[in-house]
């Protein structure tokens, strides 16, 4: 009997790709695309039958027999903001991905070629936990701008899949308890998780919550409406300050967090208080969810690629372990967290979600 997944992650510069039976890996690859490959197409879902044909070539050089695989999943594109889970990929959500309705973004090939393949095999196609997902509770979506409204984007699929394992860990269900999980990456999310509904989450892409290596996080208004009037900055300019140009990237011209423990170790005084002041913010940014779960906390949980420095993680406790019990994550697996939602649903754990 067919149990094999095939997940698959499109990025700009690469397409990753994995086999799983059940949550067991069989393997995993990273295609590698150069800037001359993906030249010759005029936007990013133009590249979806070249993709495809390699994804399809990589399973064939790996002797994998296509009849063992019972499903294909894909990373959720920018699609209109819905709630979190895993949705089965219907013609209307295609049709949003193929148009760049919501935007346009390598992700949005994940549902696409999902589709593609799982028609071609005759199994069904899902998404799990784009980063559109939209739980925020109508309080906090209010600013104090009438015309600004506070919006949902952050690093859902890997937050919810964390917070799925230290449920399980705990012998309960995900939408049984309320943690707070810090996503420590280039960005940085920190996510007020209410009994399975991330109901309070900062915006890690335009300005909100603590700095990151390469954002700039939130920031004293008045003196950036200056700072953009004084350098006459466009919008585009404005949109990498904070975004790409920010954060340690801004201080030290380096997103690398391990260069600045190499200043740190050097002596550099700068680089231990920048790097300690972001893990205050992440602790503050955490300290502000327990607020908003009314200090009912059941976990608090650190996971991206910065949970691997034990001297930020560290700093970051400090603050935070009297709100509950920490748990460390260390990095993402976007891959698996995609097979164990196509695995939620196959299971009967879950329904399938419309797209509509």
């Amino acid at each position: 009997m067919a149990s094999g997944i095939l997940a698959i992650n499109p990025g700009s510069t690469s397409t990753k790709i994995a086999v799983f039976e059940g949550e067991d890996l069989v393997f995993e690859e990273k295609i590698a695309h150069s800037t001359e490959e993906l030249s010759k197409f005029d936007s990013i879902v133009a590249q979806y039958p070249f993709r495809k044909k390699l994804i399809l070539d990589v399973i064939k050089s790996r002797s994998y027999n296509l009849s063992n695989l019972k499903a294909v999943v894909g990373r959720g594109g920018l699609l209109k903001p819905l709630e979190g889970g895993t949705y089965a990929v219907n013609q209307r959500m295609l049709e949003d991905l193929k148009n760049c309705v919501y935007g346009e973004h390598a992700s949005n090939l994940g549902g696409i070629l999902a589709h593609e393949i799982g028609r071609e095999l005759g199994i069904p196609a899902f998404i799990v936990d784009p980063v559109v997902v939209d739980e925020l509770e109508p309080v906090a979506k209010i600013t104090g701008i009438p015309e600004i409204r506070r919006r949902s984007v952050f690093h859902a699929l890997n937050q919810k899949a964390v917070a799925r394992r230290v449920a399980r860990n705990m012998g309960k269900r995900y939408d049984e308890l309320n943690l707070i999980v810090a996503h420590l990456g280039g960005g940085i999310t920190v996510g007020a998780h209410k009994r399975g509904r991330v109901v309070e989450v900062n915006n890690g892409l335009d300005g909100e919550g603590p700095f990151s290596p390469e954002r700039s996080g939130r920031l004293p208004l008045m003196d950036f409406a200056k700072l953009v009037l004084t350098k006459n900055l466009t919008i585009n300019e404005i949109k990498k300050m904070l975004a790409g140009k920010g954060g340690l990237v801004a201080y030290f011209g380096t997103n690398d967090a391990r260069e600045i423990k190499k200043m740190i170790q050097e002596g550099i005084e700068e680089a231990k208080l920048v790097y300690e002041a972001m893990a205050y913010q992440v602790a503050r940014e955490i300290g502000a969810c327990a607020a908003v779960l009314c200090g009912k906390v059941d976990a608090v949980i650190l996971t991206g690629g910065l949970a691997h420095d034990e001297m930020l993680v560290e700093w970051i406790k400090e603050r935070v372990s009297f709100i509950a019990p920490v748990y460390v994550f260390p990095g993402e697996d976007e891959l698996k967290a995609l097979a164990e939602g196509a695995v939620r649903v196959l299971s009967g754990e879950e329904r399938p979600k419309e797209y509509v």
